[in-house]
């Protein structure tokens, strides 16, 4: 939260996971995101926010973002990760001015490329 002479500026996790998102999509070799861990098991349970592909914590300090992914098959997957926690960083901190502590990449799965169409 920012504190200027006209009010507060409170930026919500919400809007730091959308960030991510679009960053992490915009990666080359990202499938797709893909749940958290334990989403069919929390689902049952009825417990939210377990599942989500994106989990933001914020503190003081800045914040930590957690991302679940599925990458290409055939892909460098420490390249394709390290490309994702830079692009987010970068992405979160010229927008929001608040600083990103750590980009926790986790890939869920690998899938096949997309066909193009002959």
């Amino acid at each position: 939260m920012e504190n200027n002479n006209i009010g507060k500026i409170n930026i919500s996790d919400d809007v730091i996971a959308t960030i991510a998102s679009k960053a992490t999509c915009e990666v080359e070799h990202v499938c797709s995101l893909s749940a958290g861990i334990g989403s069919n098991i929390t689902d049952l349970l009825g417990v939210k926010n377990f599942n989500k592909p994106i989990k933001i914590e914020s503190s003081e300090e800045g914040c930590i973002i957690d991302i679940y992914v599925d990458i290409e098959y055939g892909s460098k997957i420490d390249k394709v990760g390290y490309d994702i926690q830079s692009s987010v960083k970068t992405a979160v901190e010229e927008m929001t001015d608040i600083h990103v502590i750590q980009v926790n990449v986790y890939v869920k799965g690998v899938k096949e490329a997309p066909k193009a169409n002959k």
